[in-house]
């Protein structure tokens, strides 16, 4: 097979090359197997007619495909020669002829040569026996002609190398004869020609010689034994022709059934007989066996009175010489329950829907016993008290029910085990479990895990961050158990929740749609729903409140002394001071709770911070020692405010205070003061400019001052007479609620009060001391329009009163005229006209400042 397939890769790769290049030559050669490695096989450049030149610049190769390389190229020389040592018989066996197929190819140009090596046979085997010896009993009463067939030598080499004959020695008893088969191969035969004497010759030993047709010719030789034996003229006898016996099923192996018994009247050898068991019954062997000499039968197999209730062993005698005599055994099976019942389950439902109705059929099966009377009758029941029942209904068949309501959530899965049982002596019984799966009815909501939730957020967060996650379960499966959340459409402060946070309808995490801020919102609620995925779905609710944390995200707010760009706002403290004499109290606030708007003061610097000193927690200045002459009339504090927040936030004012007990000297000081600190040299136009116009919004805001007290002085009449109250409102902290006079100006606030003062949002402001200096660097004149101005406010009977003055609550503490929204002041105010605030100019502050004492 291998030679057939290298041949084929052979012709393969012919056709291959045949197809891109012309065959130019062909060459053969001859050569006998075994010739040594280097042995010339012929000069195929002489044989082609190919120059040697030509050889060696076409790069002459051998081309033999997937085929051991037996035959090499000499280019040198053009010779081809033995490259590995050549067995015929192993390259080719017995195939005829044998050759070697190989190509010798050229390039530039390609050409393309075939060579083939025939490897000629030599008589280098010689024939063999597989077997050392051979040998034959046979009997002295052997008939002239009978025939032995021996076994037949092998020889590798072909043709006329190859077996050509056999001999026999002696030939006394024996002659061979040789026959033809239908596959041409010969049979070798051993023919009885005299018969054999056992009492003259017991053994013979004849010699079997093969020999090839070679030159020189080789052979082959073995041994045939033959062993005479005595003729047997008489064949056992059995003492009975039947032997029966009864056989319990569950009988133990090894078990003595019975013994039989044959004689055989002849002499010695002839006599003795063995015993076997000839039966053709399948698996009889397998059950029984026979003592060879005693006839004793034994059991070694387990029988079953359910396959076989009868077994018939059929017994041989055979005595030496081969001769035979049988007799028949027959054994009845009795049956022991020794088989459990068998469950047969026929039909079986995998899952059946929790509201299933009473006596849902959820099983049928059959069960059957192979026993047979008592041993056959079962009873089928369940074992464990389950909702289900079992109900014969026919013979041999059972049918599994329902029996009360199921609830896949308080049980999902059963194991229903059956288990039957038959009558016998022992009862056999059998088991089965049945795995039932109650499939799953929408009929329970989602429940959330709590009642109600709270969560927390620091406020200023980025939004989309996550909060929170509601969880609810559902005690239901599968989609039915798949709760998707919902937010429930409400508002918060008018503005749809969705706007504030938004929930994860797969996971149930709620994300804040926005940045919260504290300032304005501090906490929010809401409510989820959780709704399956059944059909219908159910649902359930849960309320979820947001609380917003706050963050000190708001820096404290300096609320007096306010810092104005165009005035200098300056405290008075008299040389005459003591120690701890309460110079102005800095007044702050901080939008922020908790400790985040728990402000602390300090003083970061100050002109001379040996006088005075901040106090930490209510921000009072005071001196810290005596005042003395020697002190600078200017002083100028700087205090921080800081809250108490992580980190914290701060501010700064400036306090200006004057040391100082007359006004001339106190303005001499601070307009240098002004001009040194907070102007360059090319501000000398725009101080003009400004003088100029402050004195021209003076004049005319004293004309519409004094214009609208009178009208406010005519309006306070009519207030009087319609019993409105005037409520007064004292900011904490803005006056010494001691009253031991050391801080001998306060800052009241009043409502603006007109015939329709429930509508407006304006107040006024009065101040109860004169101590607060109000300077405009712009004019050393101010201070006279002053005091003159003053001279006219603090008349005990002016009818123009500071304190019935309408103001806006400015936030720099300024004075703003709050005039009617029609615009003759001469008019008649109507009862439900409206008060409307103007914005105060810087010029028109400073100068309403300062009022009457109270």
């Amino acid at each position: 097979m291998a030679l057939n397939e290298t041949m084929r890769r052979q012709v393969l790769l012919f056709l291959s090359m045949l197809s891109m290049c012309s065959v130019l030559g062909q060459v053969s050669y001859s050569i006998p197997e075994e010739m040594s490695k280097g042995s010339l096989v012929g000069n195929i450049a002489q044989d082609l007619g190919l120059d040697l030149k030509r050889m060696k610049t076409g790069k002459a190769r051998l081309h033999v495909g997937n085929s051991a390389e037996y035959i090499e190229l000499n280019k040198e020389k053009g010779l081809l020669l033995i490259k590995e040592r050549i067995d015929r018989e192993a390259l080719c066996k017995q195939t005829t002829p044998c050759a070697l197929h190989f190509q010798i190819i050229l390039e530039n140009p390609i050409e393309f040569y075939r060579v083939t090596v025939e490897i000629i046979d030599i008589n280098d085997n010689a024939p063999a026996f597989k077997m050392n010896s051979m040998l034959f009993e046979i009997s002295e009463s052997a008939v002239r002609g009978a025939k032995f067939v021996l076994e037949k030598a092998l020889d590798s080499d072909v043709g006329i190398n190859g077996l050509k004959s056999y001999s026999l020695n002696p030939t006394d008893n024996f002659v061979l004869k040789l026959n033809d088969n239908a596959g041409g191969v010969k049979e070798v035969e051993m023919v009885l020609e005299k018969p054999l004497d056992r009492e003259k010759q017991e053994h013979l030993t004849l010699t079997l010689t093969a020999v090839d047709g070679g030159e020189p010719q080789l052979s082959g030789t073995v041994q045939i034994h033959v062993t005479v034996l005595d003729a047997n003229d008489n064949a056992p006898v059995f003492t009975q022709s039947t032997y029966k016996s009864s056989l319990l099923e569950n009988s133990q192996r090894g078990t003595s059934l019975m013994t039989v018994t044959a004689t055989d009247i002849d002499q010695g050898a002839n006599g003795l007989l063995t015993y076997s068991i000839s039966s053709n019954t399948e698996g009889i062997l397998d059950l029984f066996e026979i003592h060879g000499t005693s006839g004793e039968v034994r059991l070694i197999g387990k029988i079953d009175y359910e396959s076989s209730k009868h077994y018939q062993l059929d017994v041989k005698a055979r005595d030496q010489g081969g001769l035979t005599d049988s007799c028949k055994i027959l054994f009845d099976i009795i049956d022991v329950n020794d088989n459990a019942p068998i469950i047969d389950l026929m039909s079986t439902t995998q899952s059946i829907p929790e509201d299933s109705k009473l006596q849902t059929v959820v099983a049928v099966m059959n069960v059957h016993d192979a026993d047979s009377d008592n041993n056959g009758v079962v009873k089928c029941f369940l074992r464990d008290s389950e909702p289900f029942i079992i109900e014969n209904t026919s013979n041999g068949f059972y049918s599994i029910l329902t029996n009360t309501d199921l609830d896949r959530e308080t049980a999902s899965e059963y194991n229903i085990t059956v288990t039957c049982s038959d009558e016998g002596v022992p009862s056999l019984s059998s088991s089965v479990t049945l795995t039932l799966q109650i499939s799953d009815v929408n009929d329970n909501a989602p429940v959330f895990e709590r009642s109600s939730y709270e969560a927390y957020i620091v406020e200023n967060n980025t939004p989309g961050l996550s909060i929170f996650t509601v969880k609810a379960r559902d005690a239901d499966w599968n989609q039915n158990a798949r709760v998707s959340y919902i937010l429930e459409d409400s508002s918060v402060n008018g503005v749809p929740v969705s706007s504030y946070v938004s929930v994860s309808a797969d996971s149930g995490v709620i994300h804040a749609v926005r940045s919260f801020d504290y300032e304005q919102i501090k906490d929010f609620q809401f409510r989820v729903k959780a709704q399956d995925g059944g059909s219908p779905p159910l649902s359930s609710n849960v309320t979820v409140k947001i609380l917003i944390q706050d963050q000190n995200d708001n820096p404290p707010q300096v609320l007096y002394p306010v810092q104005t760009g165009g005035s200098l706002v300056a405290e008075m403290v008299p040389r005459s001071a003591d120690v701890g004499y309460l110079v102005t109290k800095v007044v702050a606030v901080d939008v922020d709770s908790g400790q985040n708007a728990w402000l602390s003061y300090k003083l970061q610097k100050a002109t001379d911070r040996a006088l005075f000193e901040v106090g930490l927690q209510n921000g009072e200045i005071r001196t810290i020692r005596q005042v003395t002459d020697k002190d600078a009339v200017k002083q100028r504090l700087t205090v921080t405010v800081e809250d108490n927040g992580q980190p914290s936030r701060s501010a700064t004012v400036i306090v200006n205070v004057a040391v100082a007990d007359s006004f001339p000297e106190v303005l001499s000081e601070f307009t240098d003061f002004t001009q040194d600190k907070e102007y360059n040299d090319n501000l000398t136009f725009y101080l003009v400019l400004a003088l100029a116009v402050v004195s021209f919004l003076f004049i005319t805001c004293l004309v519409v001052i004094i214009s609208v007290k009178i009208y406010r002085w005519r309006q306070s009449r009519i207030m009087y007479h319609s019993n409105l109250p005037v409520i007064p409102y004292y900011p904490p902290r803005y006056s010494d609620t001691l009253g031991t006079g050391t801080l001998q100006h306060v800052y009241n606030y009043e409502v603006c009060r007109t015939t329709d003062s429930r509508k407006s949002d304006c107040k006024f402001g009065r101040t109860g001391s004169q101590n607060v200096l109000i300077m405009d660097p712009s004019s050393t004149g101010t201070m006279q329009r002053i005091q003159s101005e003053k001279s006219i406010l603090d008349e005990p009977d002016s009818p123009l009163e500071v304190s019935n003055f309408p103001l806006c609550s400015c936030q720099s503490f300024m004075l703003n005229v709050c005039l009617p929204t029609h615009n003759s002041i001469s008019a008649p105010r109507t009862e439900a006209a409206p008060c409307k605030c103007t914005t105060c100019s810087t010029s028109l502050a400073l100068l309403f400042h300062v009022t009457h004492l109270e």
